[in-house]
């Protein structure tokens, strides 16, 4: 055999990982990071990508063109990985399997990031028992216009929520405007009632700073920070400690101590500062294994709420209908029938596109359309949507027109553009190539 071209072996730990294409642009702007430095910043702090992500299933979540284009989900390992990776199979609520791969060392985190996996998406659940999460997750999600201060004022919120149920949360950035706050809990649960005990403590931060947080599924009915409780449904994953997103800037999800969180700010953390910070302060997480909690009082919280007449709160599209839960319809698109007084949400769908970009240019151009209706919009009346289909995303983008007349409101329009994935469309590109 020839010698390959564009490929570097580097040897971790006894294991030999092919580095291909590593001059390969990862980010442009202000950093030009390359795929070579990408790999560098994960050795740097590899023992503590690899506290978050080992011996968990994981999605695959790539990124072969760089951070500046288009990712995808690959849940199913690829086929010719090294024999020395392991791998678990997991059973969906979609009657889907999928053997996914678990890293255990070094050499894997590099392999993986070889593929792009610039974003390390694990399960809550360790590969020797899949149906029972070791990790509560609080996902903070901000919504447009809502400031990092009052992110992190609902973080604090939460750490004292979390210590009244008895509870340690460990804070970390999400490396783009939100926060996470991972809970550490006895392998004992399932993932519903994981996922009801999120949506307990969700509520209650909602009760205690409604000005600041909502559990409101429905994004037209949200305001503030958004409490995610659904990222902890089973097949849900979010982005682990030491990420790296796709930012310009090269932001990382950056693990905190709780004093760090009243006075920190998203881009101090990236693939240029981090390495400098972790040889100088470690890993914040570095305890969170003997940490392990119950999550009793947050059920009892749960069952608390039942008796109020809150019951189940909406779950992820592709779920199932399960009892006890509210209607799975949107309050824009709910019959005015349903409950008396209660009006739609007056929402026009403007912009479709697998492009970011291009859906946020159709944005523009409708408001440009309707000039004095864009300026009696607020903030919060734009909904960008990031919808995820079976393997990759799309941009949807709506309007609100509550704040609008209704002798003033603008006719719905064809969404322009209105390119929205079809599976056709996603079997044509076919499979990625492993060496990318």
């Amino acid at each position: 055999m020839g010698i390959e071209k564009n490929v570097e072996l580097l040897t971790i730990e006894g294991f030999t990982v092919r580095l291909t294409h590593p001059d390969k642009l990862y980010f442009s702007a202000h950093t030009n990071l390359s795929k070579f430095d990408i790999v560098h910043y994960f050795l740097s702090v590899a023992p503590g990508a690899l506290a978050g992500i080992r011996d968990r299933p994981l999605v695959l979540k790539r990124f072969v063109n760089g951070a500046e284009g288009e990712a995808f989900y690959q849940k199913r390992a690829p086929s010719n990985r090294p024999p020395w990776l392991r791998t678990a199979t997991l059973a969906f609520p979609s009657g889907r399997t999928a053997e996914e791969v678990v890293i255990e060392n070094t050499a894997g985190l590099i392999w993986i990031v070889n593929l792009g996996c610039i974003e390390l998406h694990p399960h809550p659940v360790r590969s020797h028992d899949l149906d029972h999460p070791d990790e509560l997750r609080v996902d903070l999600d901000p919504g447009p216009g809502v400031s990092w201060e009052d992110v992190r004022s609902v973080a604090l919120e939460v750490k004292a929520l979390l210590e009244e149920m008895g509870l340690r949360g460990w804070p970390k950035t999400s490396g783009s405007r939100g926060m996470h706050v991972n809970v550490r809990i006895e392998q004992r649960w399932t993932f519903d009632e994981v996922r009801r005990a999120a949506l307990a403590l969700s509520r209650e931060i909602e009760r205690r700073v409604p000005a600041l947080a909502t559990s409101k599924w429905w994004k037209e009915e949200r305001h503030g920070v958004f409490l995610d409780y659904n990222q902890n449904a089973k097949e849900r994953t979010t982005c682990a400690a030491y990420s790296v997103r796709p930012v310009p800037d090269a932001r990382v999800s950056a693990p905190l101590h709780w004093h760090e969180v009243p006075d920190c700010q998203p881009a101090d953390f990236t693939v240029l500062t981090m390495p400098k910070r972790f040889a100088e302060v470690g890993d914040p997480h570095a305890g969170i294994d003997a940490a392990r909690g119950s999550i009793e009082a947050l059920l009892d919280l749960a069952a608390k709420d039942d008796v109020a007449g809150l019951g189940d709160a909406p779950w992820p599209p592709h779920f199932r209908k399960v009892e006890g839960e509210a209607r799975r319809v949107a309050p824009s698109r709910a019959k005015s029938t349903v409950k008396r007084g209660r009006a739609r949400m007056p929402l026009l769908v403007v912009a479709n596109s697998p492009n970011r970009d291009a859906a946020l240019s159709g944005l523009e151009n409708w408001k440009n359309r309707h000039p004095e209706i864009a300026g009696l919009l607020a903030v919060d009346d734009v909904l960008v949507d990031s919808m995820r289909s079976r393997s990759s995303t799309w941009t949807r983008v709506r309007v609100n027109l509550r704040h609008v007349p209704e002798a003033l409101r603008p006719l719905a329009e064809s969404p322009d553009p209105n390119d929205i994935p079809t599976r056709e469309q996603l079997t044509k590109r076919g499979p990625p190539k492993q060496d990318d």
